[in-house]
């Protein structure tokens, strides 16, 4: 460990933007590296006390939308004596150059060395982002070891729904934190500052243990894995006495008081989304059993609808969207849901805001919220998911939707001006066979047949699309053993020419899929341990970057980097993929809690395999899964009684307001 410095990190912190500028009409897409975007915060460096830069570790035009990241970045930039500014994942051909030319890993809201930062704060969504974190580390001219930093160096912090199991990455990050971010940063930006205005005591390892006794931030290197010698984890386990045995997520109640984003970041160049999104309610108990997210975020807590309306005017005026997404795990769940669309369509009804329901449950889509949705004339698209294609397979994983369900609310949407539906489904799940895969095919001809009959016209269409199946941590499915990729791509083979027997029917139904290699890589990261950074690693040094990406994902070069490490421990690719885990196996992630009670997780798996239904905790008794009473939270659902009213037009303009009647 390096002696304490007291340099001021404003010294190092100039402009890289004299050296980028040149190298960007040698790129694709420079548009993206130049900041600038409306919403966009650039602060005087001197006077902040704290400074983060935070990243999404992918191409702009994924990262920039991503609500974890806006909010984060809009929540730090209001106290008046902290900086956040964000950086993404750049493409290889700017690497490259920025290797030649020596320019270092920059933020794009000031151009700033990301390493002259105090915090480097990078959230998660897929475990397929590593390798674009490993990028960013070197190209900062940091360490890639977490062990090999000193005090000059950011503390690199993970988070995300991800970080729920950082041991992957454990020799590269130096925290993680487990939840929801809010007021993380915010606790962890006061332990900052506090130790920055004491004079940096103690150096790196003060500051970490600070961060460590909050029993809220993980740092991995207070503690030790040990190994059984046929490669399971024996104990993990605290290696100095004032650290906690096990950390806990955080969890941020009343989301009326948190209304972010306010002022959401408008992009210069094209990215997946551009609307307003408001997240209408966090968490989910409907306990879909392959769902990490519906199983981290719990308990329910939903905004009300006033608060929802007037995010909606302030961030629409602000933004100039034309596009409102409210967003959710099950967005049509929340309580009010009916009361809100038509709140909202009646307010921008006559413009050009059309409104949008990302993730919609097939139970719960009806005529009313059809008719609201598509009452301006724009219809946006309309995803559900039933997920799997059989009713037994569908009892497996705890996804009740009968195909009648579906049928009902495809035509629904149908018979309401839509033409085209996305139908969602996965494929390797637990106990699945060939037939309950053939089902689909099943599900997509009659939806077609109903949609024709329903209309009477032939110009209706359906997309399936296929995804595989990759068991997460704290999901009663973390035991599950992987199907191997040779048998997702044969059953998917099977699909498509099932679906292709009837042309008439078949040439209305559009077939995506993702092959089973990449889901097997990212099975092999999603339950990894600390071991499995050394093959990270490897495939990094081997040329590996935006792994989630098609076209530049390589399952030869992860096959070959596991082949070349895991042997040395014993174990190989398989062992953590296609093996099923035992009730008392100690799991890498089981120090950190997520609040779910590790017995419960076991019966409900139990549960699944006994193809038993269970129903949702918020309608129900209590069914006793731990994270209320252990994490000191409740559900939190409507309704208020309130709604929406659009105010008399001014001047041939309409106002609206987001007041309570």
């Amino acid at each position: 460990m390096s002696a304490p410095s007291t340099t001021p990190r404003s010294a190092a912190a100039n402009s890289v933007w004299p050296r980028l500028e040149p190298l960007l009409p040698q790129i694709s897409k420079p548009i993206q590296y130049v900041g600038g975007e409306l919403g966009a915060v650039v602060k005087d460096w001197d006077t902040a006390a704290v400074r983060w830069a935070l990243m999404y570790p992918d191409a702009y035009e994924v990262g920039l939308p991503n609500q974890g990241v806006q909010i984060l970045y809009e929540v730090l930039n209001e106290l008046p004596d902290v900086l956040a500014e964000r950086t993404y994942a750049v493409w290889p051909d700017l690497e490259r150059l920025m290797r030649a030319h020596q320019v270092p890993q920059f933020t794009i809201d000031a151009h700033r060395p990301v390493r002259d930062f105090d915090v480097f704060g990078v959230s998660f969504a897929t475990e397929l982002g590593y390798t674009n974190l490993l990028t960013a580390i070197d190209l900062a001219g940091m360490p890639l070891l977490a062990a090999d930093r000193t005090d000059a160096d950011p503390v690199v912090v993970a988070g995300g729904h991800a970080a729920f199991n950082p041991e992957p990455i454990a020799d590269f990050v130096d925290a993680a934190v487990l939840g929801d971010g809010e007021e993380a940063v915010l606790e962890i930006t006061r332990i900052v500052r506090e130790w920055k205005a004491e004079g940096f005591p103690g150096g790196r390892d003060e500051l970490l243990l600070r961060l460590a006794r909050t029993e809220s931030v993980y740092v991995p290197r207070f503690y030790d894995v040990d190994y059984l010698p046929d490669g399971r984890i024996q104990r993990i386990v605290p290696n100095r006495p004032d650290v906690p045995f096990r950390v806990h997520k955080r969890t941020t109640m009343d989301l009326d008081a948190w209304p972010y984003p306010k002022r959401p970041l408008v992009p210069l160049a094209e990215t997946v989304h551009e609307r307003y999104a408001v997240e209408i309610f966090r968490g989910c108990t409907r306990g879909c059993r392959f769902c990490q997210a519906g199983m981290i975020t719990r308990p329910v807590r939903e905004r009300s609808i006033t608060t929802v309306g007037q995010m909606v005017r302030e961030g629409l005026e602000f933004s100039g969207f034309h596009e409102v997404g409210l967003l959710s795990l099950s967005s049509a769940d929340h309580s009010e849901i009916g009361d809100m669309c038509s709140g909202l369509a009646q307010q921008y009804e006559g413009t050009n805001v059309s409104l949008s329901l990302p993730s919609t449950r097939v139970d719960a889509f009806n005529i009313e919220l059809a008719q609201e949705l598509s009452r301006n004339g724009r219809r946006t698209g309309l995803t559900f998911a039933p997920e799997g294609g059989s009713e037994r397979i569908r009892k497996v994983i705890n996804k009740m939707v009968s195909k009648d369900d579906l049928i009902r609310t495809v035509v629904t949407a149908y018979t309401n001006g839509w033409r085209q539906v996305k139908l969602y489904f996965m494929c390797g799940l637990p106990t699945e066979t060939d037939e309950d895969v053939l089902e689909i095919a099943a599900m997509a001809h009659e939806v077609i047949r109903a949609g024709r009959a329903a209309t009477g016209s032939r110009d209706i269409r359906c997309t399936v699309s296929i995804g595989g199946f990759v068991p997460k941590p704290h999901t009663p499915f973390q035991w599950a053993a992987m199907a191997r990729p040779e048998v997702i791509d044969n059953r998917l083979r099977l699909l498509k020419q099932a679906v292709n027997a009837d042309r008439s029917l078949g040439r209305a139904i559009g077939f995506r899929y993702h092959d089973g290699e990449p889901s097997l890589i990212e099975g092999l990261l999603s339950r990894g341990d600390r071991r499995v950074s050394a093959v990270i690693r490897r495939v990094w040094e081997n040329g590996g970057r935006f792994d989630g990406w098609s076209e530049h994902f390589s399952y030869q070069r992860w096959v070959d980097a596991a082949a070349e490490v895991l042997p040395g421990f014993g174990i190989d690719l398989d062992w953590y993929t296609t093996r099923e885990r035992d009730e008392l196996e100690v799991l890498p992630w089981d120090h950190l809690d997520s609040g779910l009670d590790k017995d419960w997780l076991w019966q409900d798996w139990q549960d699944a395999l006994g193809e038993y239904e269970q129903d949702d905790c918020r309608w129900t008794p209590c069914f006793d899964c731990g994270v209320c009473p252990s994490m000191d939270t409740e559900i939190q659902i409507g309704p208020t009684g309130r709604k929406m009213l659009p105010l008399t037009p001014v001047n041939g303009l309409r106002v609206t307001s987001g007041a309570p009647q």
